[in-house]
């Protein structure tokens, strides 16, 4: 089995954040999910990422300061696609300020 078709075969079971970002429907491209990450504005478990090919992991906690609100999400799942705004909210949990 060649390598590309057996890693889609296994569930993921992590990805890159721009990716998430991207598939999440956060935001519409990889190169703004990078300017997002770059400036500084998106925290994976209360830390910078530094990088947009960073991992992330089922259970994570991002913050994203996005332009028109602060969002915290846990990751609940993960997409091989940008899908519908359904799909994408099946992907990651608001998490309520206590």
């Amino acid at each position: 089995m060649p390598r590309g078709e057996e890693r889609e075969a296994a569930a993921p079971d992590r990805q890159r954040l721009d990716k998430f970002l991207v598939y999440a429907r956060f935001v519409k491209t990889r190169s703004v999910a990078l300017d997002l990450v770059s400036a500084g504005r998106v925290r994976i478990n209360g830390e910078k990422p530094g990088r947009p090919d960073r991992a992330v992991f089922i259970g994570d906690v991002l913050t994203l300061a996005l332009p028109h609100a602060t969002l915290v999400i846990e990751i609940a799942a993960f997409a091989d696609r940008r899908g519908s705004p359904a799909e994408a909210q099946k992907l990651y949990a608001i998490v309520q300020p206590d």
